[in-house]
């Protein structure tokens, strides 16, 4: 029996990952995407031209699924409090006709302090910023459908992305220029503060084995722990590793520079409301996932880190 998937986002970082791996398991995989954005598909992956947030093409376009991964967002932070809640019903509105699956890629704009420094599943969601509000809607939002019975959902959550294809991530665009060998390595976080990085292969990999299990429930959420920087300092050291420059500078992310761009443009600002995420530790306890999967899957992260670095033009 055809196994038919759609992935709403599939140009994205995730977005294309999942699709790629779903792809490669013997999945049927549509991808709603805009015209000008056809070119960036991945492979083996079958186009349906329209938009997130008409209703009437995202149902069409889920015909016959059985799972709908839903990881589109409004491109540089734009009016996400007009854009995302309504696409996400669009999500929900589909999958609710086809008896299908709904899969979102977590975050942890979810949680406040109260929750720090480790974070389990069942932690208490208090965000502190407007974008983790919203996060706590959409989750509500799938709670609600899967506990009525209308459909099931799935919520993976993991660190920073990194890969191939994580263009809009804080390693492409805050540690390092993609295009050219790096003249500088930018660290965003406090000194001795931890970090936690998630690979997106291994990312698409864990929520596709957690979507081909035989007794999945209604609502799930699965916490991973991907990679665990506990001085923040390790990601740092795994680049001028790859690069094979031990000498290589090292210099603090223009977190003011980001500030007073923030008077002027959408992105920076709601970049400079995350900062928090750089000033503490915050990890993600994955006993969840291993007790259910038997492992995490997990690739060293020299050989990601290389990999990542490759993808984004920065090695010879």
């Amino acid at each position: 029996m055809e196994r038919i998937a759609l992935v709403l986002g599939a140009t994205g970082g995730i977005g294309g990952a999942v699709a790629r791996r779903l792809a490669e398991g013997g999945w049927s995989v549509r991808a709603l995407v805009r015209a000008q954005s056809l070119a960036r598909l991945p492979g083996h992956v079958i186009p349906v031209t329209g938009d997130a947030m008409d209703s009437a093409t995202v149902a069409a376009a889920a015909t016959g699924a059985k799972l709908i991964v839903h990881a589109v967002n409004p491109p540089g932070y734009r009016d996400w409090d007009k854009l995302v809640l309504p696409m996400l019903d669009n999500s929900i509105a589909a999958a609710r006709a086809q008896r299908a699956r709904v899969l979102l890629p977590g975050t942890v704009y979810n949680y406040g302090p109260d929750s720090f420094p480790l974070i389990d599943e069942a932690a208490p969601q208090h965000p502190v910023t407007r974008k983790g509000a919203i996060r706590v809607e959409m989750e509500h939002k799938l709670r609600s459908a899967a506990e009525a019975g209308d459909i099931r959902a799935l919520i993976v959550r993991a660190g920073d992305f990194f890969g191939p294809g994580a263009a809009n991530s804080w390693f492409a665009q805050g540690l390092i220029k993609p295009g050219a060998r790096p003249g500088v390595i930018r660290s965003p976080g406090e000194p001795g503060v931890g970090h936690q990085w998630a690979y997106l292969p291994d990312v698409a990999e864990t929520m596709v084995r957690l979507v081909e299990r035989d007794r999945a429930q209604g609502f799930e959420t699965f916490h991973m722990d991907g990679h665990w920087d506990a001085t923040g300092t390790a990601m740092i050291e795994a680049i001028i590793q790859a690069l094979g420059e031990p000498n290589a500078r090292v210099a603090p992310f223009p977190w003011w520079l980001l500030r007073i761009a923030g008077l002027f443009a959408v992105t920076p600002r709601e970049l400079m409301e995350m900062r928090y995420l750089w000033q503490r530790p915050i990890r993600l306890n994955n006993a969840r996932l291993v007790a259910t999967l038997g492992a995490e899957p997990h690739t060293p992260l020299a050989l990601a880190v290389r990999t990542t670095l490759g993808d984004m033009g920065c090695l010879p």
